[in-house]
C-alpha cells in the first residue's frame, strides 16, 4: 500500500489507496525523513539499503498527505471529530491486487441511526446552498457548529471554506482556528515514531542507558519498555504513558502523587487458590494408586490364565483390556492435583478504579480488552442469536473506553452486516437500561425469557415501566432482524429492476436490436443504494462466499474518555445520571479469493488479531462463538484478576467453563459435558492449566504472537521439577521478548516482517501490547510490572489511514511467507485449532488458568439432536487424530511443559483410537453367547474378586470426583453412556478419516454446527426428537441388534443343552446388558418423539429376532441335547 488520497467528490468512493497488490510489483514504498516528509523509494533505492531488510519484506506505511480534506492548521477539535465521524460513516473495502476504498454511507440500515456513535448518524441538513450533506454530531448527538454564529455546515463544505480562506459562509467572519498552544495541547496525543533501528541496536529486548535510576521500575528491575513511555502523551495506537521521575503529574487528568506511596499500603492479592479438602483428595489419590495395583495384578492373572477352548476370544479380550487400562491411566493421572480458585473484584476496583490521593478523579487504569465474535453462515447461525451476543458484550460491566467488539463475518453476508447495524441501534437503549437497573443477564432474549420475578432486587421505582417499554422495543427489534432477509431481497429486486430498465433504455438509445437479452448482474444492494462488496445472494465473480473483498465498518466509533450521562429528553427512557456511551463495535469480513487456503475459523481469528492490533490494540483478547453470550456482566473483570495479579504476566489465557441453555432436562446426550468442564479442567488447573476449548477464553495478546513467557522454566522428572532457564536480568538488561518453541534468541526488529508481515503499524503495536498487559507494580514481589495509572488516559482517535491499514492486514495475501498460523496466532492444520493453539503456548512455558465463577460467565447453545451431536463429536475426534499424527503430538513436547500436562495432551490425541478396542469389546459378549464360550475358562473366584475390586474402586473414584467437583451422579452416568455412544460411532469414523488424510492425503471437511434461533415456542426441545439418518448410526445399531439376538441365542442354547453352562451364559448376558445400558440413550433417540414415532416397530423387531433365534435352535438343536432345562451350577 502507499499513500492515502482523499478527494472532495460526494461519490461513492471517498478515499482511494493505490498499490495494494502483489508485493513483487505495483507496491509503492516510502521512508520517513527527519523533517517528517515521506520520500518514495524505487527498487534501486531499496536494493541499496541495508541487507537486514530485504526488498520483499520492506515495511510500508499508509499516510494522508496534506489535502483539502486533511488541513493541518484547521480547528483541531473540529478536525479530529470530523475525521472520526468520517471514519465511522465509511465502509472500507480492499484486498489483493485491488484499490482500497472508503465508501461514505448515508445510512447503513433502512431505519434511522439513533446513537451519535453509530455509523450513519448524521445531524441536521447543511445550510450551504446546493449541498445535501449532514452536519456532524458530537457524543450527545448535538450538531457540531465550528463558528460562533451557529451556521450549520457539513464536513465537506467546512473543509472547502477552510481551503478558500477560512471564511464562515454565515457571518462572513474568519473561522477561529485557535492559538498554537491550544493546537499543541490537542495534538499532544499524536503518535510518536519509533527511534531508528540503529539507535535501538535492532533489539527490543536489551536496553542500556546511563540513566539507571530513571530506567528502573518500582520493583527495582530494569524496564526495557520505559523509553516508549517517557512522555505525557501517548505512543502509537496504545493507551499508555510513563511519568517523569516516578511522579504522575496530571494537570489535565487530575492525577498527581508519588508512586512509592502505593508500596506503603497493605498489599492484597486479586486471586486465591482454594485447595480441595484433604479428607477428599487424599482418599482419591490413594484409590487411584490402589486401582493401578489391582489393574496390574488383574491383567497379569488374565495373561497367565488363557482360555484354551477359545484362544481367539481370550486374545481379543486381553488386548482390549490392556488398552483400556492404558487409556484409564492417561485419563486419571492428570487428575491428581485438582484445585479451585477465587477472585476478589473489590480489590480489583480498589487498585485500578477507586479514587485515592494519587488518583483523585478515579479514571480506570484497567487494560483494554478486544472481544472477538466469529460467525460464518447466517442460515445456520441465525443473525438474531449473533445480535443478542453482541448486545451482551456491549453491555458488559467494564470501562466503556477500554472495551472493543469485533464481529468476524467469514461469509461476507449483507444479512449479518445489517443485523449488526440493527444491534448497534438497539444498544442505544438496551445498554443504558442494563446499567441503570443492573440487569443480569444482559442478553435481551435470555433476560426477557427468564422465569421468575423480574422486580427482585430492583430498587428504582420506574423499573417496571422501563422494562415494559423496552420489551416492546425488543419485540420490534426482533421483527426487524427476522424481516431482514425479505427486506434485502425486495430492495435488491427493486434496484436490479431499475438497472435493467436503464440498460434497456440505453439499448434503445444506441439503436441496438431490442430483442437481444440484456444481462444485468443480480446484485445485492445496501440500504444507501449501492452494491454490497461482499457475498451476493446470487453469487457472481468477486461476490461469492469464497471470492469477495475485505470489508471493515466501524459500526460504533470509539467513545469519549469521560462519562456521558443522559437526560430525560434524550431517549425513550429516562437515563438521567446513567452513562449512555457504547463500546466500539467493528464489523470485519476478511478478503477471500479462489486459490487461497483461508484456514477456516483459525484464519478468521488471525485476521481479527491483526486488525484489532492496528486499531485499539487491547493487550487482552476475549473470543466468543456467535451463540455464546456474556451471562455474567463482570466476567471480564474476573479474568483481569488473574492476568493482573502477581505472576499474572506468565498466564497466556484464562479459560472459562462452557455452560449451555436449551438442553433437555435429562441431558440425554451429555451436552452439558460437566465431567470434562468440572472434573478434567479443574484438575488441569492444578498442573500447567486447562486446555483451550475454542470459546469463552481471555488471551494475552503477546502470548498469541508466539513469544516466550517471562521467567521461563524447564520441567523434568515424573513430578515436573522446575528449573529456571531465564536468569534474572543484569543491570542494564531486562527480559527478552523471545519467540519460538525453545528459541532463546531475542526478537530482532529486522525479522518482524518475516514473522508478522510487512505492516509497520502492526510491528509497532507489539511492545505496546506487552507493556499494557503487565501486572501492576504495587508489590516488591511483582516482576515485570508497570507503574500505577499508566493506562488511565484517553485512547487515540481513529483515522482513515489506520482503518485502511487494518483492511490491508486482512487481505488474503498478507500471511504469505510469514509465521501466521505456524507459530503466531491461532495455529493452522487442524479442525480443532483451539487445542493446538493452547498446546503451543503451554509448550513454550506459558501457563493458563481455569476460572469458575459463582454466576456462569458465559452461556451458549449446543446441538440436542442426535445426528448433530454425533457430527460435533466427530469433528472434535478428527482434530484429535490430526494432532496425534502431527508435530503437535505431546510426545514431541519441549521440557517447558510439565510431565502430567504432557500426559493430558497425549490423551487428547489418543482417545479416539480407543474406539477400535471399544467396538471389539462390545461385540465380545455377543460372540461369547453365539459360540457358547467366555473370555475366561471358567468363572472362578479369582476372576470374580478381581472384577469386583476393579468395579468398586471405579465407583468410589466416581463418588469422590463428584464430591470435589460438585457434579451430580446422573451427570457422571450420562457422560459414561455417551462415551460409549461416541466411541462406537463418531470416534471410529474420526480414526478412519485421520488415517485417510495421513496416508492418502484426503482433506477433511466438517459441517458447521447449526445454532438454534429459539423461535419454536411450542416445544423448545423439538430438535431432540428429530431423527436424521447418518452413517455414524450404523455401528451402534449393529451392536445393539447383535447383542439382543445373541442374548436370545444364548438362552435358547442353554435351555436346549444337555449340560447347560449357566455360568457362561450369565457372564455373556451380564456384559451384553452392560453394553445395552450404555446405548440406551442412543436407542431412545432413534425412537423419536413419544406418541408420534412407531415405537412398536422396535418392539416387534426385538420379538422377531428372539423368535427367529428360538426357531433356529429348535430346528437345529445342539448335539446330544435331550430336552429343555438342566441343573444350574455356579462355580
Amino acid at each position: 500500500m502507499s499513500n492515502l488520497n482523499p478527494n472532495l467528490s460526494r461519490s461513492a468512493t471517498r478515499t482511494s489507496f493505490k498499490g495494494q497488490s502483489n508485493r513483487a510489483s505495483n507496491v509503492t514504498f516510502a521512508r520517513r525523513t527527519s523533517s517528517g516528509r515521506y520520500v518514495s523509494l524505487s527498487r534501486d533505492d531499496m536494493d541499496g539499503m541495508t541487507d537486514d531488510l530485504s526488498g520483499e519484506y520492506l515495511n510500508y506505511t499508509v499516510q494522508i498527505p496534506p489535502t483539502p480534506d486533511n488541513q493541518p492548521m484547521v480547528d483541531p477539535s473540529v478536525a479530529v471529530k470530523a475525521e472520526e465521524q468520517y471514519v465511522s460513516n465509511s465502509l472500507f473495502t480492499g484486498g489483493f491486487n485491488s484499490v482500497t476504498r472508503a465508501h461514505l454511507m448515508d445510512k447503513v440500515i433502512d431505519s434511522e441511526a439513533s446513537h451519535p456513535q453509530m455509523a450513519g448518524a448524521r445531524g441536521s441538513a447543511c445550510s450551504v446552498e446546493g449541498c445535501d450533506g449532514k452536519v456532524l454530531r458530537d457524543e450527545r448527538g448535538e450538531d457540531i457548529l465550528p463558528c460562533e454564529c451557529n451556521y450549520k455546515i457539513c464536513r465537506e463544505c467546512y473543509f472547502d471554506y477552510q481551503k478558500d480562506g477560512g471564511i464562515c459562509p454565515g457571518c462572513k467572519e474568519p473561522y477561529k482556528a485557535g492559538d498554537l498552544e491550544e493546537q499543541n495541547e490537542v495534538f499532544r496525543n499524536a503518535a510518536l515514531p519509533l527511534p531508528p533501528p540503529g539507535k535501538l541496536d535492532r533489539r527490543m529486548s536489551v536496553m542500556r542507558s546511563g540513566k539507571s535510576l530513571l530506567m528502573r521500575s518500582q520493583t527495582g528491575d530494569f524496564d526495557h519498555n520505559r523509553w516508549l513511555f517517557e512522555t505525557k502523551g501517548t505512543y502509537g495506537y496504545g493507551n499508555a504513558f510513563w511519568p517523569q521521575e516516578g511522579v504522575i503529574d496530571a494537570t489535565g487528568d487530575g492525577m498527581s502523587g508519588n508512586l512509592s506511596d502505593l508500596s506503603d499500603k497493605p498489599w492484597r492479592p486479586l486471586t486465591r487458590k482454594l485447595k480441595i479438602p484433604a479428607g477428599i483428595l487424599s482418599p482419591y489419590r490413594l484409590l487411584i494408586f490402589l486401582r493401578m495395583i489391582f489393574l496390574g495384578l488383574f491383567l497379569t492373572w488374565r495373561v497367565r490364565h488363557p482360555n484354551n477352548d477359545a484362544m481367539w476370544l481370550w486374545g481379543m479380550s486381553i488386548v482390549c483390556e490392556i488398552w483400556f487400562a492404558f487409556s484409564w491411566l492417561l485419563d486419571v493421572l492428570p487428575k491428581l492435583c485438582p484445585i479451585n480458585r477465587s477472585t476478589d473484584l473489590s480489590v480489583l476496583k480498589e487498585k485500578f478504579e477507586q479514587p485515592n490521593p494519587d488518583n483523585p478523579s478515579g479514571p480506570s487504569d484497567l487494560p483494554g480488552v478486544d472481544v472477538f465474535v466469529s460467525t460464518a453462515d447466517p442460515e445456520k447461525e441465525p443473525p438474531l442469536v449473533t445480535a443478542n451476543t453482541i448486545l451482551s458484550i456491549l453491555a458488559a460491566d467494564y470501562p466503556v473506553d477500554k472495551l472493543s467488539c469485533y464481529v468476524s463475518d467469514d461469509g461476507g453476508a449483507l444479512l449479518t452486516f445489517e443485523a449488526m447495524a440493527e444491534a448497534a441501534s438497539f444498544a442505544d437503549v438496551w445498554v443504558p437500561f442494563c446499567r441503570k437497573h443492573n440487569i443480569e443477564p444482559r442478553n435481551p432474549d435470555s433476560y426477557f425469557n427468564t422465569k421468575g420475578d423480574p422486580t427482585k432486587n430492583k430498587l428504582r421505582a420506574d423499573f417496571v415501566k422501563d422494562r415494559r417499554r423496552l420489551k416492546r422495543e425488543y419485540d420490534e427489534f426482533k421483527v426487524r432482524i427476522n424481516g431482514l432477509p425479505d427486506s434485502i431481497r425486495r430492495r435488491s429486486d427493486a434496484y436490479n429492476a431499475r438497472e435493467e430498465m436503464k440498460a434497456m433504455k440505453l439499448v434503445r438509445e444506441n439503436g441496438t436490436d431490442p430483442s437481444e437479452i440484456v444481462k444485468v448482474p443480480k446484485a445485492t444492494w445496501m440500504a444507501d443504494g449501492t452494491h454490497w462488496p461482499g457475498t451476493w445472494t446470487v453469487s457472481t465473480l468477486e461476490h461469492s462466499r469464497g471470492d469477495h473483498a475485505g470489508i471493515i465498518q466501524v459500526m460504533l466509533k470509539p467513545p469519549s474518555s469521560e462519562p456521558l450521562t443522559g437526560c430525560a429528553e434524550d431517549k425513550i427512557l429516562d437515563f438521567t445520571d446513567v452513562d449512555i456511551r457504547l463500546p466500539m463495535l467493528v464489523y470485519v469480513s476478511r478478503e477471500k479469493r479462489p486459490g487461497y487456503d483461508h484456514n477456516k475459523k483459525a484464519g478468521a481469528m488471525n485476521g481479527l488479531v491483526r486488525a484489532s492490533a492496528i486499531m485499539p490494540n487491547g493487550p487482552f483478547i476475549l473470543n466468543l462463538d456467535c451463540d455464546h453470550y456474556i451471562y455474567n456482566s463482570q466476567a471480564i473483570r474476573e479474568a483481569m484478576c488473574f492476568m493482573l495479579d502477581r505472576g499474572g504476566d506468565r498466564i497466556c489465557y484464562v479459560q472459562f467453563p462452557q455452560r449451555f441453555e436449551g438442553i433437555d432436562p435429562n441431558d440425554r446426550y451429555a451436552n452439558h459435558n460437566t465431567v470434562f468442564f468440572d472434573v478434567n479442567m479443574r484438575a488441569l488447573d492444578g498442573l500447567q492449566g486447562p486446555v483451550y476449548v475454542g470459546t469463552g477464553c481471555v488471551f494475552r495478546r503477546i502470548a498469541l504472537y508466539g513469544f516466550d513467557p517471562p521467567r521461563s522454566k524447564e520441567h523434568s522428572g515424573c513430578c515436573g521439577r522446575r528449573k529456571k532457564i531465564s536468569q534474572a536480568p543484569s543491570e542494564g538488561e531486562t527480559h527478552a521478548l523471545n519467540m519460538g518453541d525453545g528459541n532463546e534468541e531475542e526478537m530482532n526488529i529486522s525479522l518482524l516482517p518475516k514473522k508478522f508481515g510487512n505492516s509497520t503499524l502492526l510491528a509497532d503495536s507489539i511492545p505496546i501490547a506487552e507493556f499494557q498487559g503487565r501486572p501492576l507494580a504495587d508489590h516488591p514481589g511483582v516482576k515485570n510490572g508497570r507503574p500505577p495509572f499508566a493506562l488511565a488516559i484517553p485512547r487515540m482517535p481513529l483515522d482513515a489511514s489506520t482503518v485502511a491499514e487494518a483492511v490491508s492486514v486482512i487481505s488474503c495475501w498478507y500471511e504469505d511467507k510469514t509465521l501466521w498460523g505456524d507459530s503466531v496466532g491461532w495455529i493452522y492444520g487442524s479442525v480443532t485449532e483451539d487445542v493446538v493453539t493452547g498446546y503451543r503456548m503451554h509448550n513454550r512455558g506459558w501457563r493458563s488458568v481455569y476460572c469458575v465463577t459463582k454466576r456462569d460467565a458465559f452461556r451458549g447453545t449446543a446441538p440436542i439432536n442426535l445426528t448433530d451431536r454425533l457430527h460435533q463429536v466427530l469433528r472434535w475426534a478428527t482434530g484429535s487424530v490430526e494432532i496425534f499424527f502431527s508435530r503437535n503430538n505431546a510426545l514431541l513436547g519441549s521440557s517447558r511443559i510439565k510431565f502430567l500436562q504432557k500426559i493430558a495432551y497425549l490423551n487428547v490425541g489418543i482417545y479416539p483410537f480407543t474406539s477400535i478396542f471399544l467396538i471389539v469389546y462390545c461385540f465380545l459378549p455377543a460372540l461369547s453367547l453365539f459360540s457358547g464360550q467366555f473370555i475366561v475358562q471358567t468363572l472362578n473366584v479369582s476372576f470374580l474378586i478381581y472384577l469386583l475390586i476393579i468395579t468398586i474402586t471405579l465407583s468410589l473414584l466416581a463418588v469422590l470426583e463428584i464430591k470435589w467437583s460438585g457434579i451430580e451422579l446422573e451427570e457422571w452416568w450420562r457422560n459414561e453412556q455417551f462415551w460409549l455412544i461416541g466411541g462406537t460411532s463418531a470416534h471410529l469414523a474420526a480414526v478412519l478419516q485421520g488415517l485417510l488424510k495421513v496416508i492418502a492425503g484426503i482433506e477433511i471437511s466438517f459441517t458447521l454446527t447449526s445454532k438454534s434461533g429459539g423461535e419454536d415456542i411450542d416445544d423448545i426441545f423439538a430438535d431432540l426428537y428429530i431423527v436424521k439418518w447418518t452413517s455414524l448410526m450404523i455401528p451402534p445399531i449393529t451392536i445393539m441388534m447383535v447383542n439382543l439376538i445373541a442374548i436370545a441365542v444364548g438362552f435358547s442354547r442353554t435351555i436346549y443343552s444337555e449340560i447347560p453352562q449357566w455360568s457362561k451364559l450369565i457372564g455373556g448376558v451380564f456384559f451384553s446388558f452392560w453394553v445395552l445400558a450404555h446405548l440406551y440413550p442412543f436407542a431412545k433417540g432413534l425412537m423419536g418423539r413419544r406418541g408420534r414415532t412407531p415405537t412398536i416397530v422396535f418392539v416387534w423387531s426385538g420379538l422377531l429376532a428372539i423368535t427367529i433365534s428360538l426357531l433356529w435352535v429348535a430346528i437345529n438343536p445342539p448335539q446330544g441335547s435331550q430336552g429343555i432345562g438342566g441343573s444350574f451350577q455356579f462355580p
